[in-house]
C-alpha cells in the first residue's frame, strides 16, 4: 500500500511548473528560464504561480528588476534539480546505448548553429565520411541539458566547473549594417549618423553589465549614442544578423557570427572602433569522453575551424 501511495504522489505532480521554477531559481530569472525552456516569458511565469498555488505557499520573493526564491523556494529547487538531474543522467546513458556510435550530437545555441556550425558541417562530412553530426539547438547555459549531447558549445563569461574542454572562439563587438545602407541616401560615416537610422538588439541583456549589446560597445569605445530613429528587436542572434544583411538597420556585430558576411561584403563595418567582449565560445565534452574517436576528431576539426578564422583586419569593411 505504501508504495502504491508514493506512486500516486509521483504521477500527480506538476512536473512543467516544478521543472520551470527550478529554471527560474537556477538562471537568476523569468528571461534566461524562458529561453533555456523555449517558451515565452509568460508561461514561464504562469507556470511558476501555478506550483505556487499548488503549495499553497510563494516560493519567490518578487523584486522590481530581480526575484530570489524563500528559504523553501532554495530548498525546492536544489531538490528538483538533483532529481531531475539524475533522471536526465540515467536517460542518456540509456539513448546512449541504442544510438549509432559513429553519430555526434552537438549542443549548441541556435544563432552559433545556424550562422557558423551549419555553413562549416559539409567539411566534416566530406574529411569524415563515416561520421553523421546530430545538433540539437539550446538556448540555455548547460549545453547538456538535453541528457543525449556528446559535445556542447557554450556561449558564457568563463569556464563552467564541472566541465571539461576548452575555450574555441573569443567575441569582439562592432556596429555592422549592409553596404546599401552605410552609402544610401543617409550616409553613415559617424556615431551621431545612427540617429537617423533603425537599430537592431538581440537578446544578449542576461549578463549585467557585462552584456555584449550596443551599451557595452559605446562604453568600452567611449562613443556617446543618440536616440535612434527606431528600433527593432529579435529573439535570435541569427534573426538580427539576418536583418542587418537585408537593411533593416544597424546591428551591433559579433564575431565570429558576423565574420562570414564581412568577408563576402554582406555586411560592412561603418566605424573603426572595436569592443572585446566578455564573453566566449567554449566547447566542452563529458568527463571520460576526450579520448573518443570520434569526439577527438570533432574536436580537432572545429579547433581548425576556429584557428581558420580571419583577423577582423583582414575583413572587409
Amino acid at each position: 500500500m505504501q508504495y502504491i501511495s508514493l506512486a500516486y504522489m509521483i504521477l500527480n505532480l506538476p512536473f512543467t511548473s516544478l521543472r520551470a521554477f527550478e529554471a527560474v531559481v537556477r538562471c537568476s530569472g523569468f528571461s534566461a528560464a524562458a529561453d533555456e525552456l523555449g517558451v515565452s516569458q509568460s508561461a514561464v511565469s504562469q507556470h511558476v504561480r501555478s506550483l505556487e498555488g499548488w503549495l499553497g505557499q510563494d516560493l519567490l520573493i518578487r523584486g522590481a528588476r530581480k526575484s530570489r526564491p524563500t528559504e523553501d523556494g532554495v530548498r525546492l529547487a536544489l531538490a528538483i534539480s538533483d532529481g531531475l538531474g539524475r533522471i536526465s543522467d540515467v536517460c542518456g546513458d540509456l539513448r546512449s546505448k541504442v544510438r549509432n556510435k559513429n553519430t555526434i550530437v552537438i549542443n549548441c545555441p541556435p544563432g552559433f548553429a545556424y550562422i557558423w556550425l551549419f555553413p562549416r558541417l559539409v567539411r566534416f562530412d566530406l574529411a569524415h565520411p563515416d561520421l553523421t553530426i546530430s545538433i540539437a539547438t539550446d538556448a540555455g547555459h548547460s549545453g547538456f541539458s538535453t541528457g543525449a549531447a556528446d559535445i556542447a558549445i557554450r556561449y558564457e563569461l568563463g569556464e563552467t566547473p564541472g566541465f571539461h574542454g576548452h575555450k574555441l572562439m573569443e567575441e569582439t563587438l562592432f556596429p555592422v549594417c549592409a553596404p546599401s545602407l552605410a552609402n544610401g541616401p543617409r550616409p553613415i560615416r559617424q556615431v551621431a549618423d545612427l540617429a537617423h537610422h533603425t537599430i537592431l538588439y538581440d537578446d544578449v541583456d542576461r549578463y549585467g553589465a557585462d552584456s555584449p549589446n550596443w551599451t557595452f560597445w559605446a562604453r568600452e569605445c567611449g562613443m556617446h549614442l543618440f536616440p535612434p530613429e527606431r528600433t527593432r528587436r529579435f529573439g535570435q542572434s541569427n534573426m538580427g544578423v539576418q536583418a542587418a544583411i537585408d537593411g533593416m538597420g544597424v546591428g551591433m556585430g559579433r564575431t565570429p557570427l558576423v565574420n562570414d558576411a564581412l568577408a563576402d561584403g554582406r555586411l560592412v563595418r561603418p566605424f573603426p572602433e572595436i569592443a572585446k567582449s566578455r564573453l566566449s565560445y567554449w566547447v566542452s565534452y563529458r568527463s571520460g569522453t576526450e579520448g573518443n574517436d570520434k569526439i577527438s576528431r570533432f574536436l580537432s576539426w572545429i579547433a581548425d575551424e576556429a584557428r581558420a578564422q580571419p583577423a577582423i583586419t583582414d575583413l572587409k569593411g
